[in-house]
């Protein structure tokens, strides 16, 4: 269907998918694990490796179309069903699987080199055993991970519960406007609600009625964060990192000072960030600034965009760049591979799955907004990224890591921004409005997301010290560190507290939102000298993308000409946020 994702691009039907699921169950695990006390010997060893490279594939087409399938409608039990049954497969594997890295750790990494050397068809493995020599002090002995590993489901069991709670059980509420008509407030339309209300109450309305959710189940969204906490403690403390912080950073070498130099300077070097809220609440007439007000527009459009009309704009955007590279941006949103708009038990938000040979999709809440073009950019940036990888690697190369995910997706709304920006026929609203987009582009994934970092970091350091959690300890985190960025004291909003709860990442993937922040930073930086004509620049950029998951994302990254161990990265990110938040401040007096 036109608009919808076509599951049967992953498996015609359901017979095929449970066939797939039941190989890996009782075909590929029993393999596998047959070759315990094995993998010393070099014909072993190639036989599990080969096994390695065949199931991977199969893994990754199972689990994308189970959880796509329930992300389409979290209300469907037959879906989380099926759900389920996935997730349980992937913890039989990691249980069966638990003596392979301490075997080959036993082995040697000098033998494992000469293995690697005498058989050149297994080099695509290199990394992996790099990667794992490398952690080598962090892996347990057999029966340990094999005990490790039966606890692998019970530690998701935070994510699902969030899912359920925040999807599943979600029901929309309705309000009543001043004017007394009546509106559906839902997941996905409350932040294109609130800038078409002029009246601070209404927005107000808006914004508690979808926030009053997390209020209502402030205690068991603080006990579902304390698990997911618990099962990081868990595994710090079980393979010995110094710190959870660690446990995230060390197997992909990211060093630890890349996170303390982005916190530092998000947290010290907000001038900009707050001159541009000050700004707002001015020129937007407002007694007191909220932070729903971010939605509010300094220059209003009524222009909308149906989600063809954001495609192509989108295609122009990047008119400029090598056919190979828009041939990838069409084939990423062909029907069938796109799921744009909202219904009632579908995900919230946006993002693109994909990967080891297996074409990516899109999931969209698409709402004719500006912000939903850039969204589609964003998510196909993501897929892109996904096909090079997949055209340049190998099977067991292609997963490339979080922290170089969201550079090929920030770099398509630098793009976006910059070709809307050099428009003929902007006319002072258009330049406003952009200038806003530039702006909250930098506040949203570069400040708020770094908030959120250093409140998972924080967070993490109380579990560490053995201090309870619970929502009241989890929502005064967070009014601490809104005051110490915004210089916003959000104890003003009756349940701005609980955005904390608000924030899936939180809940599925720990310290994952920080690398939106590096991200960017990287992704501004590439764009930059693309922009200023740079020779290679965009060259380096692919070779980036081709990369894959071939190397230490780091290491990656430098490929495309940053270097994100220098602080001074970072400060050319709040450097950018003072000459925009400047550049603005001249235009808005120039009435």
């Amino acid at each position: 269907m036109k608009n919808k994702w076509d599951l049967t691009l992953i498996y015609k039907d359901e017979e095929s998918f449970k066939k797939d699921l039941d190989l890996i169950k009782e075909v590929y695990i029993k393999k596998m694990a047959s070759f315990e006390g094995k993998l010393s010997n070099e014909k072993s060893l190639k036989e599990y490796l080969n096994l390695n490279r065949e199931v991977t594939p199969i893994l990754t087409k199972v689990g994308m179309f189970a959880s796509m399938r329930s992300d389409l409608d979290k209300k469907n039990t037959k879906n989380a069903t099926a759900l389920q049954e996935v997730e349980y497969v992937y913890s039989l594997l990691s249980e069966n699987l638990s003596y392979v890295e301490p075997e080959l750790l036993s082995i040697g990494k000098d033998k494992i080199d000469l293995f690697l050397k005498n058989n050149q068809e297994y080099n695509d493995f290199d990394y992996y055993f790099d990667k794992l020599f490398n952690g080598a002090k962090f892996v347990l002995k057999n029966e340990q991970e094999k005990l490790v590993s039966y606890f692998s489901q019970l530690e998701n069991e935070g994510s699902t519960l969030y899912s359920q709670l925040s999807v599943g059980d979600y029901t929309p509420k309705n309000i009543k406007l001043k004017s007394g008509k009546e509106i559906e407030v839902n997941q996905a339309n409350w932040t294109s609600l609130i800038p078409t209300l002029d009246n601070e109450e209404d927005r107000q309305k808006v914004f508690e009625s979808l926030y009053s959710y997390y209020d209502e189940h402030k205690n068991i969204y603080g006990e579902i964060y304390n698990s997911v906490m618990q099962a990081e403690i868990a595994e710090k403390k079980a393979r010995g990192y110094s710190s959870i912080l660690q446990a995230h950073l060390f197997r992909n070498k990211i060093p630890e000072d890349v996170f303390y130099n982005l916190i530092d300077v998000a947290s010290t070097n907000n001038n900009g960030l707050k001159k541009y809220l000050n700004l707002r609440k001015k020129y937007l007439k407002l007694d007191k600034y909220h932070t729903y007000d971010r939605f509010l527009k300094l220059a209003h459009s009524e222009k909308k965009y149906t989600y063809e009309e954001g495609k192509e704009l989108f295609f122009k955007s990047i008119e400029k760049f090598p056919e190979d590279f828009k041939n990838k941006a069409r084939e990423v949103t062909k029907d069938g591979y796109v799921d744009v708009y909202h219904s009632l038990g579908k995900r919230t938000g946006a993002y693109s799955s994909g990967g080891e040979n297996v074409h990516p999709f899109i999931l969209l809440n698409y709402n004719d907004t500006l912000e939903d073009v850039f969204t589609l950019a964003h998510e196909s940036g993501h897929s892109i990224h996904t096909l090079y990888s997949m055209e340049s690697q190998p099977v067991v190369k292609q997963n490339y890591t979080i922290f170089v995910a969201e550079i090929a997706s920030t770099f398509n709304e630098h793009n976006l921004l910059d070709y809307l920006m050099k428009s003929d026929s902007l006319s002072r609203n258009d330049k406003i409005t952009l200038l806003e987009k530039a702006i909250d582009e930098i506040v949203a994934t570069f400040y708020r997301q770094t908030l959120f970092g250093h409140y998972e970091y924080n967070i993490s350091k109380m579990v560490e010290e053995g201090k309870p959690i619970n929502h009241e300890v989890l929502s005064n985190e967070m009014i601490s560190l809104y005051k110490m960025y915004y210089g916003l004291d959000i104890n003003d909003e009756k349940v701005k507290k609980y955005v904390w709860a608000y924030i899936p990442h939180l809940f599925y993937t720990p310290f994952y939102v920080y690398q939106y922040a590096t991200s960017f930073t990287a992704s501004m930086l590439i764009y930059k000298n693309v922009k200023n004509n740079v020779p290679g620049a965009f060259d380096n950029y692919i070779k980036m993308l081709k990369s894959g998951g071939s190397d230490y994302p780091i290491e990656e990254v430098k490929l495309a000409g940053v270097d994100l161990t220098k602080k001074d990265a970072f400060l050319s990110v709040t450097s950018y946020m003072d000459e925009l938040v400047n550049q603005l401040e001249k235009l808005l007096k120039s009435e």
